[in-house]
């Protein structure tokens, strides 16, 4: 496929069709002052929006850069071929009917194969699609109206919605829109091959995507990596739902792991900071923009009122931010202009002793400008001027510019407690001076934190997923043997197919030993294990007791200090989801996981377990021995070779519970799906 660069900064632009919606393609691009040439093309109209129609793609001047194809889906195929046959720079199909309607009309498929053949290697947008805005060069194939002006660098989005381009467009926060684009179906052109093509541009500071499925995955980790080589930050609104709970339900790690973790794991990995909701979505760009991504979570904030600090101080629980107490020179420095009756905190609260006085508030605003804070924070809400004076509230404005230009390199936002609090005037005007306007303490805060996300090493390519069988459960002493084989530790086990037989086992393995049923999933629900079981007769009596003829008597582990679960599901959209969690009994109680794409590295495992809460049982609790890491590491390995070697056929595999003691990491339980 040809580069998307004439697609996307067209010298030339056809609006090919008639109606409302070709009309308005025009109309928006002189609006925008596009300064290239538009040509109509119409087989019948002699004018489209009051510029001379031509009546076919070959009567055009040349090859036009970008098109704009307006018409039906049939007439689409016609149109894209000629425009592929003249050498045209690329496309924008705005017809719907194609693979969106696949369950209304089983016809769609043949049409979209149809539409590809016709575009050879010539890129096109959709189709379903309304197709780009670029607010550097005014250039728009787009047919409506949009909320957006000219810039001279900003921000570019990509997203799927058509709609909530034409909403994001509309956004009164200050965000500098550089590009707006639409992906429609993506029969072509992908997220990911737009985004990358965007990123080239250098006028474009930050990426943001709003993404339903991710589809191709090595060419969102192309995307990633390019972004890194360029410096450039990428933020994404991930929404819709694998189906991979329901493809896998056998499991606590299904349910565990859910629909929806490959998603947050596949963009963790890539170092894609992920947003909850489109308000932070627009915050954290807005900030990457201005201030590129922060070095730390570590921020200081100020405000006149100690209600407001301790709204920012409770917004950031749950968050990955901390706020550095002040050091010795900055509470001496503070304490001498704001005086003895003020704390001096970190939240602060500077009162309004200083309030209308800008030198004072100067040197307080610099004071508290550290080189240790990643960004500095002044919460404050500008009155409406319709119907108050905000003058007292721009002296505190000028304030706050003239203390960052006295600290080189300070990162400094300001903070509305409502979003309609921070007028767009308002916000451009900070932004002019280099200073993050924030609608919303909450959206502030998850912003800085999604911009100090740190970047690891770029790890290997995700363990793409292989194509969904109808899986068998393996029984569990072959699944822990197939394991073991790999590395994994299991303990001493051996078969019985009746109780007396399990009693005799379990003499020879030695006691305290352990009774399993044989044949069922979720063994602890259906009374099919029992632990600890200390000589023969109660080795029998809780056999007959099991609802299975087939027994697994095993050595008992003593001494554990934690019980952990290892889960693996294949995550049909994003791959082979690892899912490290508390185990045992402390599973579906304390919903307590961490979720990672296979393959792994050290560090991410590392992480992963430190994020969980049974995370001080592994270290120690109280006294009480601290469990092999390193015998933790490697079962975590087994199980991954495992994977990483067998893929074909594997739905799902768990190891539930994994018994850490201060010398071992023991697979206690181990539940393997698979078609081989």
């Amino acid at each position: 496929m040809q580069a998307l660069n004439r697609l996307f900064c067209p010298k030339s632009i056809a609006v090919i069709g008639g109606g409302t919606w070709c009309a308005s393609v025009i109309e928006q691009c002189r609006a925008m002052g596009f300064q290239g040439e538009i040509w109509p093309v119409h087989p019948s109209a002699e004018q489209v929006a009051g510029l001379r129609a031509f009546r076919s793609v070959t009567d055009l001047p040349e090859a036009p850069d970008a098109a704009f194809v307006g018409v039906n889906r049939t007439a689409t195929l016609d149109i894209v071929a000629g425009l592929a046959a003249c050498g045209a720079g690329g496309a924008v199909c705005f017809a719907s009917g194609f693979l969106e309607a696949e369950a209304e009309d089983d016809t769609v498929r043949s049409l979209n194969a149809q539409l590809l053949e016709a575009a050879g290697d010539m890129p096109f947008l959709g189709p379903n699609c309304y197709g780009f805005i670029n607010y550097l060069d005014g250039a728009l194939l787009w047919p409506d109206q949009h909320g957006g002006v000219r810039v001279d660098h900003g921000v570019a989005i990509v997203t799927q919605s058509s709609n909530i381009a034409l909403n994001l467009t509309m956004q009164q926060r200050g965000v500098p829109l550089a590009y707006v684009v639409t992906a429609g179906n993506q029969a072509q052109t992908g997220i990911a091959e737009i985004a990358t093509a965007l990123l080239e541009d250098p006028r474009v500071t930050a990426l943001g995507l709003h993404i339903e499925g991710f589809g191709d995955l090595r060419a969102f980790e192309a995307l990633a990596a390019r972004a890194r080589d360029l410096g450039k930050r990428i933020v994404a609104l991930k929404v819709g739902r694998s189906h991979a709970a329901k493809a896998a339900t056998l499991s606590h790690t299904a349910s565990l792991a859910g629909s929806d973790a490959g998603a947050t794991a596949f963009l963790t990995r890539l170092g894609i900071a992920r947003l909850p909701d489109l308000p932070s979505f627009l915050e954290t760009l807005k900030l990457l923009h201005i201030t590129g991504a922060l070095p730390s979570g570590q921020i200081r904030c100020m405000s006149c009122s100690g209600g407001e600090a301790s709204l920012v101080a409770d917004a950031a629980l749950g968050l990955d931010l901390s706020f550095p107490a002040l050091s010795a020179d900055q509470a001496a420095a503070l304490g001498a202009v704001l005086g003895q009756a003020v704390t001096v905190a970190n939240p602060l609260d500077y009162h309004t002793s200083i309030w209308r006085n800008e030198a004072a508030m100067t040197q307080c605003f610099a004071t508290m400008m550290a080189p240790d804070a990643a960004i500095t924070l002044l919460v404050l809400d500008v009155p409406r001027p319709d119907r108050c004076d905000p003058e007292d509230w721009h002296i505190t404005l000028a304030a706050l510019k003239a203390a960052k230009e006295t600290v080189p390199g300070a990162h400094v936002g300001v903070i509305s407690t409502l979003p309609e609090l921070m007028v767009e005037d308002v916000a451009q005007d900070l932004i002019a001076a280099g200073i993050v306007p924030f609608a919303g303490i909450e959206v502030a805060l998850t912003a800085c934190e999604a911009a100090s996300v740190i970047l690891r090493d770029i790890p290997d390519p995700v363990l793409l997923p292989t194509p969904q069988v109808g899986a068998d459960l393996v029984p569990e002493a072959d699944a822990k043997a197939r394991l073991a084989a790999f590395g994994l530790r299991v303990p001493l086990a051996r078969r019985a197919l009746s109780p007396g037989a399990a009693r005799a086992v379990a003499a020879d393995i030695g006691f305290p030993v352990v009774l399993k049923g044989e044949g069922i999933a979720h063994k602890t629900e259906a009374g099919a294990v029992v632990l600890n079981l200390q000589e023969g007769l109660s080795v029998r009596e809780a056999a007959d007791a099991m609802p299975c003829s087939r027994y697994l008597v095993e050595e008992m582990i003593t001494g554990v200090a934690a019980e952990l679960l290892i889960g693996v599901v294949k995550d049909p959209a994003h791959g082979f989801v690892l899912t490290l969690a508390a185990g045992g009994t402390l599973t579906e109680l304390w919903q307590d996981q961490a979720s990672l794409l296979l393959p792994v590295a050290d560090d991410m495992i590392e992480q992963a377990l430190s994020s969980l809460r049974i995370a001080p049982l592994l270290e120690g609790y109280r006294g009480a021995p601290a469990a092999d890491r390193g015998a933790i590491l490697r079962a975590i390995r087994s199980v991954e070779a495992y994977v990483l070697t067998e893929a074909e056929g594997l739905e799902e595999i768990e190891i539930n519970p994994l018994l850490c003691t201060a010398t071992d990491a023991v697979a206690a339980d181990a539940l393997l799906r698979r078609k081989d």
